[in-house]
C-alpha cells in the first residue's frame, strides 16, 4: 500500500512539473501563445515580439527549478538534524545572516549588482552558521566549547536568537538610510525574476556541493533519526553527521538566498508534504522534497504573475500566503521529537 502511495505522489508530482514549466514560459504580462512555445521548443523562428520576453522567463524558469529543489533539500535536511518538524532553512539563521550582510554591503560598501549581493550573502549564511554552531557548543560555567552539546534544542535555540539578533541589525542599519531601505526591500521580498545567467552559474557549484553532500548523508541521517544514543551504537559519528548536514543546508540555502533573496516556507511546507505519503525515509524524501520544492516554487510564482498583473508579486510573498496556514496546522497537530 505504502509503495503505491509513493508511485502514485511522484506520478503526481511529476505531472504538476510538466504543468508548471509550460506555465512558467507562457503567463506574465503578455503571454505567450502555446503555438509560440511548441514552435521555440522545435527551432522554428517565433514572433519577434515573444523572443526576448521567452528568454527572459527560461533564465527566471531554470532559476526557480534550481532554487525550489534547493530550498526543498534544505528544509528535509534541517528537519531530519535538528528532529524538529517546524524546521526550515532559517533554523541556523541563514536567511537573516545573508540578509544583515547584504544591508551592510549596500550601507558601508555601496554594493549595487547581483554578483556583489551573491558574494556578500553567502558569506553571511556561512558566518551566521557557524555562529549558531559556536553557540549552541559552548559549555556554560566552564568557558569551553564541546560539540557534543550542539544537540537538536539548542541548535533551534540558537538559530533563533541569533535570527532575531541579526533581524534587529538590519534595523539599526536601514533605518537612518534611506536609500539603504529602498534597494533592500526589493532584494528582500524574494524573487526569482531578477536571475541571470551569470549569477546562475556563480552559485551553481555552491548547489551541486551541497545537493551531492545531501545524498551522501542520507544513510547516517536515517540511522541518526533514531537517536544519538542508538546512532552511536551503530557506528554513526553523531556530531559529523549533522555538522555536515548543517554545512549542506547552509550551502543550498545560503546560494539560493544569495541569488533569489530570502524564500521562505518552501523548505517547511514540502518534507511535510512528501512525509504524508511517502513516509520517513531519506531516500525518498530528499529526493522529492527537492522535485516538489521546485513544483511549489513555479507555480507559486506563475501565481503571483497572474495576481499581481499587470506587474507581478514576488514569489517569496505568496510562498508566505501558502505557507502561514501550513506553519499554523503543523505547531498544532507536530510534536517535537527529543
Amino acid at each position: 500500500m505504502k509503495a503505491k502511495k509513493t508511485v502514485f505522489f511522484i506520478a503526481v508530482s511529476v505531472l504538476l512539473l510538466l504543468v508548471a514549466l509550460p506555465l512558467s514560459f507562457a503567463v506574465g504580462a503578455r503571454n505567450i501563445p502555446l503555438s509560440d512555445l511548441i514552435g521555440a521548443a522545435r527551432g522554428e523562428e517565433i514572433n519577434s515580439l515573444y523572443f526576448p520576453i521567452l528568454q527572459k522567463r527560461i533564465v527566471r524558469t531554470v532559476l526557480g527549478l534550481i532554487a525550489g529543489c534547493a530550498l526543498g533539500t534544505a528544509g528535509a535536511l534541517m528537519q531530519s538534524i535538528t528532529r524538529n518538524p517546524i524546521a526550515d532553512p532559517s533554523i541556523l539563521g541563514v536567511n537573516t545572516g545573508a540578509s544583515f550582510f547584504v544591508v551592510a554591503g549596500i550601507a558601508f560598501f555601496n554594493i549595487h549588482t547581483s554578483v556583489q549581493y551573491i558574494w556578500f550573502a553567502l558569506a553571511g549564511s556561512a558566518l551566521t552558521a557557524l555562529l549558531v554552531f559556536g553557540i549552541a557548543s559552548f559549555v556554560p560555567g566552564k568557558g569551553s566549547m564541546s560539540y557534543n552539546n550542539a544537540n537538536p534544542i539548542r541548535l533551534a535555540l540558537s538559530g533563533a536568537a541569533v535570527s532575531t539578533a541579526c533581524s534587529s541589525l538590519i534595523s539599526t542599519v536601514m533605518l537612518p538610510r534611506t536609500n539603504v531601505m529602498q534597494v533592500f526591500r526589493f532584494w528582500q521580498s524574494g524573487s526569482i525574476g531578477s536571475g541571470t545567467w551569470e549569477s546562475i552559474r556563480m552559485v551553481l557549484p555552491f548547489l551541486i556541493a551541497g545537493f551531492a553532500l545531501s545524498v551522501w548523508l542520507i544513510p547516517s541521517l536515517n540511522v541518526l533519526a533514531l537517536g544519538d544514543d542508538i546512532a552511536m551504537g551503530l557506528g554513526v559519528k553523531v556530531v559529523r553527521t549533522r555538522a555536515l548536514g548543517a554545512a549542506a543546508g547552509v550551502l543550498l540555502c545560503g546560494a539560493t538566498t544569495a541569488v533569489a533573496g530570502p524564500i521562505g516556507f518552501v523548505g517547511l511546507m514540502i518534507p511535510h508534504l512528501v512525509r504524508m505519503f511517502c513516509g520517513n525515509d531519506l531516500k525518498t524524501l530528499i529526493p522529492l522534497s527537492a522535485l516538489d520544492g521546485a513544483v511549489l516554487l513555479l507555480l507559486s510564482d506563475v501565481l503571483g504573475r497572474l495576481i499581481g498583473r499587470p506587474g507581478e508579486l514576488e514569489v517569496g510573498i505568496v510562498t508566505a500566503f501558502l505557507g502561514a496556514p501550513v506553519f499554523i496546522m503543523i505547531i498544532r497537530k507536530a510534536r517535537v521529537g527529543r
